[in-house]
């Protein structure tokens, strides 16, 4: 392709990330329950001390405007008026039913000053609001639910929340804290892989169980007796959807493009190349996006010479716009593959047409599983779909659940997760762990179809 065409390509997809991004925006303020604030209050936030970085209702972490009662119900808490709280939340839930902050905070306002065992959720509040909110929704659903059952053997669960940033430094910070607090019993996150692997050294010495619902790298895999994770490792996708290229397309021939910088990415990229020699198929080329030179266009002219029929996009979070180019100006020639982290209203906004019938592996549908109750119990609850990371951070919170009804201590806890009969139920059925801290568990294969559910005229639907 032309630097011409890869110019006016790239424009027009600039010209719809403006104008699509709106109605993401748009979107995500009705049904994630995220609003975006002005970027003075956004900058006010961009760097707060770890002591604002946590909160059990005393503040909000949510990125941009607070809604007044919320707020008087923040204030309330601090103040440690409880029934004036509770009051307060249970009004901003209904005008924001799809805020799981306020539903957290309406939780831990009922417990007052009363008995709890607590548990943290570390999740990337000032950097990835979305997918914190997609995590805190499944913690919210667990602890709602089983304290509206009495609690743990008659004892509510309290939910803290901090704010990471994944940054691993941060992280790391944060579990210290967390550690020096004997009060936690418990963590839920971090969410993604560099910053689980950072803090988890720390969980480690400090023996405080984490359990991450997201974090997919193989080097999680044996790290430490305290770290956990509800989501299959990278190896179980990698295997998937290498699986799905040769056996199913019976293509044999394909290209990576992958994050350099990221943990996660750097570990999906070099299973799939692995269980892609596996089925008798061969990676040709490896494209980094994190280079400041990277080209989509020149990286697909490169790729179409050496007979690539397949694009597996391997990319994170802060890559994925480079591969929503790969995607426009690839034009559908190419057959589209990718990971968990493509798995976003935004790739669905963006890629449009051009994304329709790419394949992803990801952890959990919410149309997978016909028999299972979770789905209805969640749209009940939020008034919609959830994401694989709702369902899965669920799971890790009726995990530490499951394991506190055993024994409510640190100790307790780890000896729980790590005995030979544990088991719990969760939304994406049974979860159990392997000795390595893996879940026992497979994928999903989804796939991008014309649609109407997330209103952006496309979907993610179960590869029968």
């Amino acid at each position: 392709m032309s630097q011409k065409n890869e110019t006016k390509i790239l424009a027009l997809a600039l010209l719809l990330t403006v104008g699509i991004v709106c109605g993401g925006f748009w979107w995500f303020t009705n049904n994630s329950g995220v609003k975006i604030g002005n970027t003075a209050n956004q900058g006010a936030v961009s760097n707060p001390s770890l002591q604002d970085r946590t909160s059990f209702g005393e503040k909000s972490l949510t990125p941009g405007d607070v809604s007044p009662v919320k707020q008087e119900g923040v204030q309330a808490i601090a103040a440690k008026s409880y029934d004036k709280a509770i009051a307060n939340f249970t009004a901003a839930l209904k005008l924001n039913p799809n805020d799981p902050e306020t539903l957290i905070f309406l939780n831990n306002a009922r417990i007052g000053s009363s008995k709890s065992y607590t548990i943290v959720a570390s999740v990337p509040f000032g950097t990835d609001p979305n997918a914190s909110l997609e995590v805190l929704r499944g913690i919210a659903q667990a602890q709602n639910q089983v304290n509206r059952s009495g609690g743990i053997k008659g004892v509510p669960l309290k939910v803290g929340i901090a704010n990471d940033d994944d940054n691993p430094e941060i992280a790391k910070q944060i579990a210290s804290s967390l550690v020096s607090n004997s009060e936690v019993l418990g963590v839920v996150g971090p969410i993604t892989s560099d910053s689980t692997l950072a803090a988890g050294t720390i969980y480690n010495s400090g023996q405080l169980v984490a359990i991450s619902p997201t974090s997919t790298s193989v080097k999680i895999s044996n790290f430490s007796r305290y770290v956990f994770r509800t989501v299959p490792s990278d190896f179980m996708a990698a295997r998937s959807l290498a699986n799905y290229m040769v056996r199913t397309l019976q293509k044999k021939n394909a290209v990576v493009f992958f994050n350099s910088q990221s943990n996660y990415s750097q570990s999906l990229k070099s299973e799939f190349v692995s269980s892609v020699s596996l089925e008798g198929g061969q990676v040709s080329s490896e494209f980094d996006l994190s280079k400041a030179d990277f080209s989509a266009a020149k990286s697909l002219e490169q790729a179409t010479k050496q007979g690539a029929e397949v694009l597996m996009l391997a990319a994170n979070t802060e890559t994925l716009d480079k591969a929503l180019q790969v995607i426009q100006i690839n034009q559908k020639k190419l057959t589209l593959l990718a990971g968990d982290d493509v798995y976003t209203v935004k790739t669905l906004e963006i890629g449009r047409e051009q994304a329709v019938g790419m394949v992803l592996a990801v952890p959990w549908h919410i149309d997978g599983d016909l028999k299972s109750d979770f789905p209805q119990k969640s749209r009940r609850l939020w008034g919609g779909d959830v994401s694989w990371r709702t369902a899965l951070s669920y799971d890790a919170t009726v995990t530490l659940i499951a394991a506190l009804e055993r024994n409510p201590t640190r100790l307790g806890v780890q000896e729980a997760l790590t005995s030979s009969d544990f088991s719990a139920t969760g939304a994406s059925g049974t979860i159990r762990f392997l000795a390595s801290g893996d879940r026992n568990a497979s994928v999903q294969l989804v796939k991008i179809v014309p649609g109407s559910r997330s209103r952006t005229g496309y979907d993610f639907e179960p590869v029968r």
